[in-house]
């Protein structure tokens, strides 16, 4: 797992909400880490206990877990957290 106040964003390659979700976080200028389940069948058991499921993307941030999300989701989730 990443340090508390860099965001870790679990991610399946070709899926279109992880792409929107790094999209959202790269043009709100924050800085975030990925590991991509699909090659990285450690993280994939990983980001399934931290989350209790299997799908991408998942953030880690803070000691909070946002899971299986898009940019709809995202955006007032750090609204409410007062990152963005």
């Amino acid at each position: 797992m990443s340090d508390s106040n860099t965001p870790l964003i679990y991610v399946k390659s070709g899926c279109p909400w992880c792409s929107e979700a790094t999209e959202f976080l790269d043009d709100h200028g924050i800085e975030y880490k990925t590991v991509d389940v699909h090659a990285d069948s450690k993280a994939f058991e990983e980001m399934k206990k931290i989350s209790g499921q299997s799908k991408a993307p998942t953030m880690v941030w803070n000691g909070e877990i946002l899971a299986d999300f898009g940019a709809a989701e995202l955006e007032p989730w750090l609204r409410e957290r007062d990152l963005i």
